[in-house]
């Protein structure tokens, strides 16, 4: 007799996304994600309307995610939820849900952490792609966080190095408010990136110790040095706009991957990833294959519907955990905050 399959179900709410997936082994069959663009109005997320789309969508978007796999809420072995780091309001939606939906099926849960989920989304198996092997280092960068994970197994990970202010997805957003794009800026930030010149404008990049990284000091450079250009002519931004944009990103990336770059060569590693949702910046993924190219790395990039918030990662980590039997029990409340560290 073959060996049995397990399957997850997958639950992400731990900011504007709603999304649930279902994983059997370690292959995707649904991955369904509503978004709220409830927030794009006010140029950022707010959280009680967040928390509120979020019980408006749950039970949708998870009878989709079940009907999309072809599979019933019987045959499902656990439940894997965010149980942090995020919004609150968000969080408690997505945990108060998996906790009565794994009650009713008499089945175990899991709770996991989302910057985990964002390393190990690398290890869903996709036709043509491997996983890499341990151990690695995975940059992580979203609009909240910016780590730099020592990953030396699926449930064995050190951050070695975090921003000690702002993330490198906020720097893209704020610098993207700055020339007049709506929220989120930073998909628009790469989109004009293409055509424009890195090299036209020089901001600052802060000098940190050790793998820290900080954002605060390029915000301040781009702020001070458009309030300059745009007095002296005040049509700077939409005459300069695709220059500006390769520059500020161009700038993020090296700051990013000056760290990057003295870890793999400390620790004598040449595996290395991406993940979280800046990893979806075209200009992050282009400069990774570069520089794996130059430095002999193999390099190991997210499809881009794994890149940004999504259960498919949720379910993953879920069921790394579930094989070693790490259950959460129904007095499991969400961390606003959690570091990676198991």
């Amino acid at each position: 007799m073959g060996q049995k399959d397990t399957i997850i179900l997958g639950i992400e709410s731990s900011c504007d996304d709603t999304s649930a997936a279902v994983l059997k082994n370690n292959t995707i069959l649904s991955n369904v994600i509503a978004r709220q663009e409830v927030h794009e109005q006010y140029g950022g997320v707010v959280p009680e309307l967040a928390s509120r789309a979020h019980q408006q969508n749950i039970i949708p978007v998870v009878d989709a995610a079940l009907k999309k796999a072809g599979v019933k809420k019987e045959e499902l072995d656990a439940i894997a939820f965010t149980r942090g780091p995020g919004l609150m309001g968000s969080l408690i939606v997505g945990t108060s849900f998996a906790k009565s939906f794994s009650m009713a099926l008499n089945i175990p849960m899991v709770d996991v952490n989302h910057m985990v989920a964002h390393v190990l989304a690398h290890f869903i198996e996709e036709e043509g792609k491997k996983p890499p092997s341990f151990p690695f280092l995975c940059l992580t960068v979203s609009g909240g966080h910016t780590q730099l994970v020592l990953v030396r197994g699926p449930l064995d990970m050190e951050v070695i190095g975090s921003t000690i202010d702002d993330a490198a997805g906020e720097a893209f957003d704020k610098a993207a408010k700055l020339f007049g794009f709506p929220y989120p800026g930073g998909p628009m930030i790469d989109r004009h990136a293409k055509t424009g010149d890195p090299d036209a404008f020089q901001f600052a990049k802060p000098r940190i110790e050790g793998y820290d990284f900080s954002f605060s000091g390029f915000k301040t450079s781009v702020l001070y040095s458009l309030e300059k250009w745009v007095k002296e002519d005040p049509n700077f931004v939409q005459n300069n706009l695709n220059d500006l944009c390769a520059s500020v990103q161009r700038t993020v990336i090296d700051i990013l991957f000056h760290k990057l770059i003295k870890a793999a060569s400390d620790l004598k590693i040449t595996e290395v990833a991406v993940a979280g949702g800046v990893s979806a910046n075209s200009g992050l993924r282009n400069r990774l294959i570069e520089e794996g190219n130059r430095r002999g790395w193999n390099v190991y990039i997210p499809k881009f519907e794994y890149c940004t918030d999504n259960a498919a990662m949720i379910a993953m980590t879920g069921k790394f955990m579930f094989e070693k039997g790490l259950f959460a029990d129904l007095h499991a409340a969400p961390f606003a905050r959690w570091s990676i560290g198991f």
